[in-house]
């Protein structure tokens, strides 16, 4: 496949982009559009149904963003009264900031007569007052999550009857969220007369029924890269067979690898997502966590802090990490595989972005390994059987570039920003002396393996919910019981003590 940044570059104007938008896009270095936004555009611009497919991070948000903006500001049948002409539908919170963000920022120089194009977001874990009060002033883009989003509608504070554009991004993600019974909800209360585009990684059955229920004849514009062996092209990456106990100081030393950047570090369960952010914490890294037992404001600090580089590691749940779109990260890493092959796609499709290079690290645990045959067969990654390797193995620092005085520390210790607010699932705090505990000994002898008969701690098997976004955050919550009661074990002191054996 020949990659993006080899292709011939189309600039906006070129498609026939208004001045205004074209000007605010420059100024955000957006002059040239990627794959998806040349094949969309002209057919979004010119007002056609159309069903977008591709993986994260390949501009999605401008393909179906600037011709929104632009119909809703040259469209001469329709004044613009403060009834919403445009509406943007996505799974979570998160993603509805960053579409909203993404958008206000290109619509900033259209106006609308005297007064400037209004664009607002509407999500859930916020009060509803300030929202109510923005639709009361009149609003022109709305970006939203299904259920706040239903919820003021059916109050009478949003209404939907003056739409001209619908935009559904992240289909999939909202059917995996279980928003599609509020989604055909939304979708009655729009007029039949209207532009409609869809926008998803993948295309179940259930999103194609969907598509075909309120869209006019729509088509279908695959752009490349949906799939797993499209990231290969920009992302390098590294599997390793890893130790439970030793993956902390694993990525210590990862974090210091040579051209190391932004990093995401992902988890499957919100627990681990946390201990990890504080052992890191305490071991000196600027480091985030965003995950479903924090709250909306902890995870909206959280990923500011993380795209304005006060922090440069956000360990975060896959469920979580849904809505962030960030383009300057260089690693990913799998604390954790993901529950299946599109995960996996996602996960390390958050590097590699927008023509970059990237490294995707994933560490695989011996109670894992099953898991993971199944996503390397499935995406043809011909690493069924990662290499068994530790923090000190010497490949390891060769393959990543990692320095050799590399230790497991750098600086003084940090606080996790989450760490004294987090509850636990039984309602405890998270502490830095939870941390301690669950923290390997240093002088823990380790027992190479053979495949397949690993002794490792399995200190984060995972017990996760699909849930989280607008509704209720899931139980996340993973069971660390038995790698404690091992830690309490004692040793025999004295022979007295030692158990009777037969002879």
């Amino acid at each position: 496949m020949t990659p993006l940044t080899t292709l011939p570059q189309i600039s906006f104007a070129q498609l026939g982009v208004r001045d205004e938008i074209v000007r605010a896009l420059a100024e955000e270095g957006k002059e040239f559009a990627f794959a998806i936004q040349e094949q969309t555009l002209p057919m979004a611009l010119a007002g056609d149904d159309l069903i977008g497919q591709a993986r994260t991070g390949m501009g999605k948000t401008l393909a179906f963003g600037v011709p929104m903006l632009q119909r809703i500001t040259t469209d001469s049948e329709r004044e613009l009264t403060g009834i919403p002409r445009g509406l943007v539908v996505v799974p979570t919170r998160e993603l509805c900031l960053q579409v909203y963000e993404d958008l206000a920022s290109a619509a900033k120089y259209l106006r609308v007569g005297d007064r400037k194009l209004s664009v607002t977001s509407i999500y859930g874990g916020r009060p509803y007052e300030a929202q109510i009060a923005a639709l009361q002033k009149g609003v022109d883009l709305v970006i939203g999550t299904p259920g706040r989003l239903l919820d003021l509608a059916q109050q009478g504070h949003l209404q939907l009857g003056g739409l001209s554009t619908l935009v559904l991004d992240e289909a999939d993600e909202m059917l995996d969220l279980g928003f599609l019974p509020d989604i055909e909800r939304i979708l009655k209360q729009i007029p039949d007369q209207r532009q409609a585009m869809l926008f998803s990684a993948t295309m179940p059955d259930p999103i194609i029924t969907l598509a075909r229920t309120f869209m006019n004849q729509p088509t279908h514009i695959r752009a490349e890269g949906v799939q797993g062996a499209a990231t290969h092209d920009t992302t390098k990456q590294f599997v390793f067979r890893a130790h439970a106990l030793d993956k902390v100081e694993m990525v210590s030393r990862i974090l210091q690898a040579e051209g190391r950047g932004a990093t995401m570090i992902f988890t499957r369960t919100k627990r681990t997502a946390q201990k990890v952010a504080d052992e890191l914490a305490e071991r000196g890294f600027k480091v985030g966590a965003v995950h479903g037992d924090l709250g909306q404001i902890a995870r909206e600090k959280a990923l500011k802090a993380f795209r304005a580089g006060d922090v440069d590691v956000l360990v975060a749940t896959d469920v979580a990490a849904r809505g962030i779109d960030i383009d300057n990260i260089t690693h990913v890493i799998n604390y954790q595989i993901p529950e299946d092959e599109q995960a996996y796609v996602h996960r390390i499709g958050r590097t590699g972005r927008a023509g970059k290079t990237g490294i995707a690290i994933t560490l695989v645990d011996w109670d894992e390994l099953e898991r993971w045959s199944m996503i390397d067969l499935a995406l043809k990654l011909d690493c069924a059987d990662p290499a068994e390797t530790y923090s000190n193995s010497p490949h390891f620092y060769e393959e990543l570039g990692i320095p050799t005085e590399a230790g497991g520390t750098v600086g003084g210790a940090r606080k996790s920003p989450q760490a004294a607010k987090t509850p636990r699932q039984d309602g405890t705090r998270i502490s830095s002396t939870d941390s301690n505990r669950e923290r390997p000994s240093r002088n823990r002898s380790r027992r190479r393996t053979r495949a397949g008969e690993g002794s490792s701690g399995h200190a984060d098997a995972p017990a996760e919910s699909p849930a989280d976004g607008d509704k209720a955050n899931s139980a996340e919550g993973g069971d660390d019981s038995a790698a404690r009661k091992r830690r309490r074990r004692r040793r025999p002191r004295n022979a007295a003590e030692a158990p009777a054996t037969a002879g």
